[in-house]
């Protein structure tokens, strides 16, 4: 088993919960950088959106402990810290190969930016952004959105 600081020096980032009880590091950069604003997202996160990151299983190493799971659906597990409750990271069964990681729990959650916004349909009435970012009404497979912004909002089609 490799060591933390053989696995830190092949990352390219690296992250954590809040208490410090799990540390994890990414190698690759990711695939996607998005805002899920969906009603399971926000009840696991306890918040009215959560910034994910996408990235090759196989590039998500933990350094330090392990995290709890829980099968929100049944298609999906979500980990988190078993001590401070921090969520962590998210799988789908229709997606195996990848692992969505909350980019607030990186490091610099600054290195990556989300480039879009999906699930708005879902958005709680008084959530407003006006990043300029394309939304989406649900996954991004589908057109852009106008659910709850002005006409001219920055990213969608006129």
């Amino acid at each position: 088993m490799q060591s933390s600081e053989d696995i830190m020096s092949h990352c390219l980032t690296a992250g954590g919960c809040l208490c410090g009880a799990l540390r994890y590091g990414l190698r690759g950069a990711p695939t996607v950088s998005m805002i899920c604003h969906c009603r399971t997202c926000r009840r696991a996160a306890g918040s009215p959106t959560v910034a994910w990151l996408t990235c090759s299983a196989e590039n998500l190493s933990w350094m330090r402990g392990k995290p709890a799971a829980f099968a929100s659906s049944p298609a999906v597990v979500r980990t988190f810290c078993a001590s401070c409750g921090t969520p962590l990271t998210y799988t789908h069964a229709e997606r195996p190969s990848e692992v969505d990681v909350t980019t607030c729990t990186l490091d610099n959650p600054e290195a990556f930016p989300p480039t879009y916004h999906a699930w708005v349909s879902h958005d709680l009435a008084w959530v407003r952004f006006g990043d300029g970012l394309t939304a989406y009404h649900a996954a991004k497979e589908g057109e852009p959105c106008r659910h709850g912004l002005p006409r001219n909002y920055p990213g969608l089609p006129a």
